[in-house]
């Protein structure tokens, strides 16, 4: 628990507490009983570049957790998937789409700019706007086809320039198609925001996003804020929160910010193994990463390619990469890790493993946990 150092005005906490109760946020000490949409909303969001991601983010928080589960609630439009924090697709539920929207307007219009530079000063992006509106109003439709019309509308144009700057400005959801195994096929269908959840977006409203922020990710700092949001603002709005937050030490002497109600386990507090999807929010929500994997380890995760693979925790910190491989009807989860693994953790790893690969591999008929005779290198200090 926090305590106050000697000279210090603001109570400490360690690296190890900050683990223990971002665990807690994420709902990773334990499985609960929840809904899909209830947990969706509890982790303000999970990143969704590839579709079945959530679900296995999802198997390894909710007791009892079904696939069927969370495809029922897209299909009701209660979860939908679109582009919001960084310019990444995420999967959120209906409430939290129209409430993030139209703050994280500012850091798409930013992203497009940043990616696209002089192309960007070319475009009519009012033009381009309206015109996918109304394409997109006739019926839901894939972004290949917006940009054949496009092109068709203005001629002389960047047809990837174009799509990408409707992609940053014009509220879209991807739209779900019956019978696809994690709810959106590879190449989905899009619709506008509004038409597809019967209402209007909310005002723009950042101090209320960074304080779900911290119910999900918290204890954290302006810049952890920046880094899950994308908003430039991020110090300015936590110093408007300021009042009403509590304020710590982090061993390094910085300040970090919570909400006073919010859980903060001892330090100590036990914790499962637990597997997380590519692209896990938990690993990418933060400037500085170390509570939840150890400097050493992270060049594994980060990519140039910016992949980021699905990991393994041990005593609530990343210890190793997973993955599964499919050979006709035979399923094997290849797990890696960064460090030898203890007797009793690697049996722990395999049950858990076991029966993670069944939820994934449903059809499949025999299943097993691989391990590699050595453990993954250091990567090179420019991976």
């Amino acid at each position: 628990m926090a305590k106050k150092s000697k000279g210090q005005s603001n109570p400490s906490i360690s690296d190890r507490a900050l683990n223990r109760a971002t665990l807690a946020r994420q709902m990773l000490l334990r499985r609960e009983k929840a809904t899909p949409v209830a947990v969706i909303e509890r982790l303000a969001g999970m990143q969704a570049q590839l579709a079945r991601p959530p679900f296995v983010g999802l198997w390894s928080r909710i007791h009892g957790f079904r696939a069927a589960d969370l495809i029922e609630a897209v299909d009701c439009r209660d979860v939908v998937r679109g582009t919001l924090m960084r310019g990444t697709l995420h999967l959120v539920s209906r409430k939290d789409f129209l409430a993030f929207r139209a703050a994280l307007q500012p850091v798409l219009a930013a992203g497009l700019q940043a990616i696209l530079k002089d192309r960007a000063g070319a475009l009519d992006i009012d033009g381009l706007v309206d015109a996918a509106r109304s394409y997109f109003g006739e019926e839901p439709r894939t972004f290949a086809e917006l940009r054949a019309h496009l092109i068709s509308r203005f001629p002389k144009a960047d047809e990837r320039a174009m799509g990408y700057a409707v992609r940053m400005h014009l509220p879209l959801v991807q739209t779900p198609q019956a019978g696809s195994p994690w709810a959106y096929p590879a190449s989905s269908d899009f619709a506008v925001a509004d038409a597809w959840l019967g209402a209007a977006l909310k005002k723009p409203d950042a101090s209320a996003m960074a304080l779900r922020f911290l119910a999900a990710y918290g204890p954290a700092r302006p810049d952890d804020l920046k880094t899950w949001s994308g908003l430039a603002n991020a110090r300015e709005v936590f110093e408007s929160l300021r009042p009403q937050l509590l304020v710590f030490s982090d061993e390094r002497g910085r300040e970090i910010f919570d909400l006073p109600k919010a859980p903060r386990p001892d330090q100590d507090e036990p914790v499962p193994v637990r597997f997380l999807p590519e692209f896990d929010s938990v690993l990418l929500a933060y400037a500085e990463r170390t509570r939840v994997i150890a400097k050493d380890h992270r060049p594994h995760v980060a990519s140039k390619n910016l992949f980021v693979p699905a990991t393994f925790l041990v005593d609530g910190m990343a210890a190793g990469i997973w993955r599964v491989e499919r050979k006709r009807k035979s399923a094997a989860l290849v797990v890696q890790p960064f460090v030898p693994i203890a007797k009793n953790t690697r049996a722990e790893l395999e049950a858990e493993g076991d029966t993670l690969l069944r939820f994934m591999e449903p059809d499949a008929d025999a299943f097993s946990v691989v391990w590699p005779s050595k453990t993954l290198a250091r990567p090179p200090k420019s991976a």
